[in-house]
């Protein structure tokens, strides 16, 4: 086994392992499988950790998760997928903070451990043993990753930072509209 058969192969693990657990992760937030919530208990819990309107951000969350991690596993348009689930995995990662480091407390290290593992496939590539080197790289270009880094961190601020505003004023007793009146 060359050198290069090695890389290809620990890509291709670490593509289906991230990949696989992050399109389960969506799949509980999206269809309620695996003892999940689907779309409505998830919505409920997303409102309740301050993600409103709830049933839309379960839906980005759950999209993100089991597509980003579906295209992994398969290393079809690594980038995009890769970034779409560091997303994800960067706001669940921001509910998580508070409780510390270690998992065992409710802390941040599963959720950033996914999420920089998808990052890291992002910009590695998926190897040879992947759709996007069978198809070419067609839907794997090199300009795509700065783009689509850059799209996620925009939406991961915006998406974060509402949460952390809507937290911060249900703490001083301040009530939020969700919707503009007329």
């Amino acid at each position: 086994m060359t050198c290069y058969d090695r890389r290809d192969l620990g890509l291709l693990l670490l593509r289906l392992g991230a990949g696989g657990v992050l399109a389960a992760h969506g799949a509980q937030k999206l269809f309620g499988w695996f003892g999940g919530g689907g779309i409505e208990g998830t919505g409920q819990f997303m409102e309740s950790i301050g993600y409103v309107p709830g049933r839309a951000n379960a839906m980005a969350a759950g999209l993100a998760e089991a597509g980003g991690g579906t295209l992994l596993a398969l290393g079809l348009a690594t980038p995009a997928a890769g970034a779409a689930a560091a997303g994800a995995m960067a706001g669940a990662s921001a509910v998580h903070a508070p409780n510390g480091f270690f998992n065992q407390e409710g802390g941040f290290e599963y959720a950033a451990s996914l999420g920089l593992t998808a990052a890291g496939l992002a910009v590695t590539g998926p190897g040879r043993l992947s759709l996007d080197h069978a198809l070419g790289h067609a839907v794997n270009r090199s300009w795509m990753i700065p783009a689509a880094f850059a799209v996620t961190a925009a939406a991961t601020v915006v998406t974060v930072g509402a949460r952390s505003r809507r937290l911060r004023k249900a703490k001083e007793g301040e009530q939020e509209a969700l919707f503009e009146e007329e």
